[in-house]
């Protein structure tokens, strides 16, 4: 099974088309991932980020949603 998580945009570097890069916040973690398929992508929005690629832009509303969901499933507490 696949999985892409939400994640907002902080910044972008701004490099040509193929290796545009922006940071993205899932929770507080911050990592980098490629934005080359969503061009239209800014600082602020919502991405859904699957093996290190941004693949589409989220609406707000749809982001929350989905972390809302995918927080259900994490443990109160880990081992």
């Amino acid at each position: 099974m696949c999985l892409a998580v939400p994640g907002q945009l902080l910044s972008v570097d701004d490099g040509d088309a193929l290796t545009r890069q922006g940071r993205v916040s899932f929770a507080g973690v911050v990592k980098v991932a490629s934005l080359a398929y969503v061009p239209e992508a800014r600082p602020g929005d919502y991405v859904l980020v699957h093996a290190g690629f941004a693949i589409t832009v989220l609406d707000e509303t749809e982001a929350r949603r989905t972390l809302a969901y995918l927080a259900d499933f994490v443990p109160e507490e880990l081992p």
